[in-house]
């Protein structure tokens, strides 16, 4: 599986973790069985990721999200900086650029041009205030 495919899986695993109360090792045997979906290391270390860091993560977008409170924000931009935010800070090994870049085309698949741009900018700031 590709990496885009697998950013694209854990996307639909945590965005689904947002409607649903079960856990998150319940969410994925449910897709699994059901989707049967191909497990990928790299989409599970990533939901995991979201799972284990959600405060933090939250409290990023918080941070860095001008003028929209995190309880405002479109499920599906939330779940995309979730996702990002993760990759930025704990996937050392992956271009943050290849982030970003791959951040913004999931926005444009299930979203906006105008949510895209936002998550965009949101990741612009976080990468830039790091970077200091």
């Amino acid at each position: 599986m590709k990496r885009s495919e697998a950013r694209d899986l854990a996307f639909t695993l945590v965005f689904e973790k947002a409607f649903r109360e079960d856990s998150m090792e319940e969410i994925i045997a449910d897709a699994v069985e059901a989707r049967l979906i191909e497990e990928d290391a790299f989409a599970l270390a990533l939901v995991k990721s979201v799972e284990e860091h959600l405060e933090e993560v939250d409290s990023l977008i918080s941070k860095y999200s001008e003028k929209w409170k995190i309880n405002r924000l479109p499920k599906v931009t939330l779940t995309v900086l979730r996702l990002a935010l993760c990759e930025l800070r704990y996937f050392d090994e992956i271009p943050t650029a290849a982030t970003i870049n791959e951040a913004v085309e999931l926005a444009k698949k299930y979203s906006t041009q105008d949510d895209a741009s936002y998550i965009n900018g949101v990741l612009g700031a976080y990468v830039k205030d790091s970077e200091k």
